[in-house]
């Protein structure tokens, strides 16, 4: 076991018992927990890969543990997922077991039967330390993320030095008598990267929330004591739109890391709350990663890496500096672009089992990221969105193909094209536009839509477009990033907007509420880029 791998960090915590683990009212030593994962690993010793269909609780901590300490690789599947796409992803990542928690069983059932494997719950869950584990592999665990154009999710693989590099580099934030809040779900890279494996290199306290609950922060903060908070997306906006009090700042967090958190939410949250937030830029891949710069223009992330470049993605050309006056991007069409890693792959360690996915991403020794940014003459980045085939929903991850196979079966739909908007607060809001036939009703298509157990809450389109026709290239390829570029302002096609009670007319008052949003959240540039 060699001094800079993930294992390594955790079994220096063995004999170690100051509190590691904070779960509602139980506390866990490091050396209770350290047993524990022991235990796990040797418990499951002789299987590959276990998938957990698990929120955030003690067990998912032993598992990933276990996995870094020799035991099988974990392969972190999301629950928000439709039952039919869990299957798929499970078959993809050569699942051998499924450990459950009971509010998944019936996606655990559809997996286990249909790939005719094994399934535990947690209640059935009962691991005794009468075997030793394997040596610790460089495998730990499978993440999954939409890669690519063909709308398969991919799974990336998670190694003992992608998770030690993000924990060391973290925990010269922490000391051990931190407690970082992890109430971000733990089958995503952020979680696992910027709460749990810092806390093991630093030797601080984690605490978990099963589920992220936005008026349960303050209060668990204060109860537990803690001085890191890790986010994703939209949870700083979240909590920010509970109820005010006037001791809000009376609290001991000092620190709120994370990623796609508005520059206005960022400010608002350390104002109110009184502490440092840190919103950094990168991927489940973390092979582009930008650090975040205080000094720089508002909603900025950072400055432009050495060995990173912003590049046309059909020309591969190093794309021009923006040009920006009165906060509007002027040249648009020529300074987006792909951040790309040109000196080599960072902690990107490829996918699993898929070839094709990785020559997607690596060209001639560089990492193309599908993130779209553009740069000013400074070398200040500003993210532009993830391009036509990719976008992320609350902290999501979603790929349009699999949503335009789903609409393309609505009655009275001639074609359909899927493409991501972006959200005021934080990532995109998912957008359709279609061409249909008299057949078509927007009720009925709602209904179709709800009806669909293929289709998660978070791919139901936002907006809808009706077209007479989609704009195209000469060789018939529908031209998204026209459509995308348009967004809800399509020439005179009506645009409906999804409600609590379904679809209804995109008024001219809603684009005015739409805009002044993104405006408050210091995110009007995304409407001219």
């Amino acid at each position: 076991m060699t001094a800079d791998t993930f294992a390594a960090l955790l079994a220096a915590r063995a004999d170690d018992d100051r509190p590691s683990l904070h779960y509602a009212d139980r506390v866990w030593s490091w050396r209770e927990q350290v047993a524990l994962c022991r235990t796990y690993a040797g418990w499951l010793r002789g299987v590959g890969h276990v998938g957990v269909l698990l929120d955030n609780v003690p067990e998912m901590v032993f598992l990933l543990g276990a996995a870094a300490l020799g035991g099988p690789v974990v392969v972190a599947l999301n629950p928000t997922r439709s039952a039919v796409e869990l299957v798929r992803d499970a078959r993809a990542a050569d699942v051998e077991l499924i450990v459950y928690d009971g509010v998944h069983a019936e996606a655990a059932r559809a997996i286990s039967e249909d790939l005719g494997i094994r399934r535990i719950s947690l209640d059935e869950l009962q691991p005794t330390p009468d075997q030793e584990p394997a040596p610790p592999g460089d495998l730990v665990m499978l993440v999954f993320t939409s890669g690519t154009s063909s709308g398969r999710p991919r799974a990336v693989r998670v190694t003992q030095r992608k998770l030690a590099v993000p924990g060391l580099s973290l925990a010269r934030m922490l000391t051990q008598d931190d407690v970082v809040y992890c109430s971000m779900p733990l089958f995503h890279s952020g979680a696992i990267m910027a709460a749990y494996a810092p806390a093991v290199a630093s030797g601080a306290a984690l605490v978990l929330r099963k589920r992220f609950s936005a008026s349960g922060v303050l209060p668990d903060v204060r109860k537990y004591g803690c001085t890191y908070l890790h986010y994703v997306g939209k949870a700083l906006s979240y909590v920010l739109a509970t109820a005010e009090r006037p001791d809000d700042a009376d609290n001991p967090l000092k620190l709120a890391f994370g990623n796609e958190g508005s520059a206005t939410a960022t400010r608002r949250f350390g104002e109110r709350f009184g502490c440092f937030v840190i919103d950094a830029f990168g991927s489940t891949e973390t092979a582009v990663s930008i650090t975040p710069d205080p000094s720089g223009p508002p909603g900025c992330l950072g400055r432009l890496p050495d060995g990173v470049e912003i590049r046309d993605p059909a020309t591969g050309e190093r794309c021009p500096p923006a040009i920006v006056e009165g906060g509007r991007l002027l040249n648009a069409e020529e300074a987006v672009g792909e951040l790309v890693n040109v000196q080599g792959l960072g902690l990107f360690d490829g996918y699993y089992n898929d070839p094709e996915a990785d020559a997607e991403r690596i060209r001639e020794g560089a990492f193309w990221s599908g993130d779209l940014a553009y740069a000013d003459k400074e070398g200040y980045v500003f993210f532009a969105g993830r391009g036509t085939e990719r976008l992320r929903v609350d902290g999501e991850n979603l790929t349009v193909a699999p949503i335009e196979a789903v609409v393309r079966e609505a009655p009275g739909i001639v074609e359909a094209a899927v493409y991501p908007v972006p959200d005021a607060a934080a990532g995109d809001q998912v957008m359709l536009a279609l061409v249909p036939d008299e057949r078509f009703e927007v009720a009925g298509f709602a209904e179709f839509l709800g009806a669909r157990a293929d289709l998660g809450a978070k791919a139901v389109p936002r907006y809808i477009r009706i077209c007479r026709e989609l704009p195209q290239t000469p060789s018939h390829k529908v031209l998204k990033r026209v459509l995308a570029r348009q967004a809800w302002h399509g020439a005179t096609d009506p645009v409906y907007l999804r409600t609590a009670t379904g679809y209804r007319p995109l008024t001219g008052d809603d684009v005015v509420e739409i805009e002044t949003e993104f405006a408050r959240h210091g995110r009007q540039h995304l409407l001219e880029s």
